[in-house]
């Protein structure tokens, strides 16, 4: 565990130097893959469906908000169902700026869930999103999740429906056909109370004062998940593929404790009830203190460029050392000399 540990740290102190870089690399990653989906899935204008476009669009909106690049989304999106349907273009419209104004009156800061849910749906995962939601965020993101979660059932109806659509003439036909196979869609309804409802299982438990709440929460909220859709889809006649459904809980689990390395890494084992009191109240508190491993420092050792060696004639060496020793012993003699001078000691 030291190992992923030290891991961990060296990965959030190259996130802490190069933040602003990171953050647009991601933002740009993220911009190409949502105008990619959605042009792959609802490519009907030739005009856009092209990689080229999606990534023009996205390094424009890598420097710019993330809500932009919500903008931008929706704006691709009206141009495909205006070349799909002139009826499924209104509705469309009309359902984006009811979303917008539930999402921009709640949640006006989480625009990244407004993508991140269809991307989740596209890659056949979301039940990722409700389990991270109630992890790191609180339960009012379910209204960014569910509008994103209604934005890929409506791309979704119009890429398989997109014929019968175009050969219906009468605008109000295509615009009521639309609305009732979006919104009478039982699984779209069975999916949002799901995730809502497994929201709020992870974000209770995991504020609890046991042991591993989080991990508790994590397979509660996958647990929840399961029973909700699979009670939901034998009460509605909804024919859900249980194996999807149990694979993607298995990855929604991971990535929690993925989430919980880097959120929340605790060492219960030295955990402490603590109690005290005031003149009011009396105080219950469990303390648990974090893990942190020093990351290593790398020491790096440099070997210096071989010096040349100087050649010195030996008997030049020689000749040095008996003049210097010869120097010694005039010295000393003088030194003798004055002392007898000096103190009387010469008979």
């Amino acid at each position: 565990m030291d190992t992923i540990y030290v891991l961990r740290g060296r990965i959030q102190e190259v996130y802490a130097r190069h933040t602003k870089i990171i953050d647009k690399a991601g933002q740009f990653i993220l911009a190409v893959v949502v105008f990619t989906l959605i042009n792959h899935n609802v490519g009907f204008m030739d005009a856009f469906d092209s990689p080229v476009v999606a990534l023009a669009l996205a390094v424009i909106c890598a420097f710019l908000p993330l809500l932009v690049t919500v903008l931008v989304a929706t704006a691709l999106v009206l141009a495909h169902m205006f070349s799909a349907s002139l009826g499924a273009l209104l509705v469309t419209a009309a359902v984006f700026l009811i979303l917008y104004i539930f999402y921009l009156r709640l949640t006006p800061k989480m625009a990244l869930l407004v993508l991140l849910t269809p991307i989740a749906f596209f890659l056949k995962i979301p039940y990722v999103i409700p389990i991270a939601c109630g992890l790191v965020l609180s339960p009012v993101s379910m209204v960014a999740v569910a509008c994103g979660t209604i934005v890929f059932y409506m791309l979704e109806y119009v890429r398989e429906n997109a014929s019968s659509l175009e050969g219906s003439a009468d605008l109000l036909t295509q615009a009521t056909t639309y609305l009732k196979q979006v919104f009478q869609d039982k699984e779209l309804w069975i999916v949002i109370v799901a995730f809502i409802i497994c929201c709020f299982v992870v974000y209770t438990l995991r504020r609890q004062a046991m042991d591993h709440a989080w991990k508790i929460a994590i397979v509660a909220g996958a647990v929840a998940n399961i029973i909700v859709i699979a009670v939901g889809d034998i009460a509605f006649g909804v024919h859900t593929s249980y194996g999807a459904l149990i694979g993607g809980s298995i990855a929604a689990i991971a990535v929690g404790l993925i989430l919980e390395l880097f959120f929340f890494t605790v060492d219960y084992a030295r955990s402490e009830n603590l109690q005290y009191e005031d003149d009011e109240y009396y105080y219950y508190v469990k303390a648990v203190p974090k893990i942190s491993v020093s990351t290593p420092e790398k020491t790096v050792k440099r070997i210096n460029e071989r010096q040349e060696t100087e050649i010195i004639d030996a008997e030049e060496v020689r000749k040095k050392a008996r003049k210097r020793r010869d120097m010694k012993d005039v010295d000393k003699m003088l030194l003798t000399q004055s002392m007898e001078k000096d103190f009387g000691m010469k008979k």
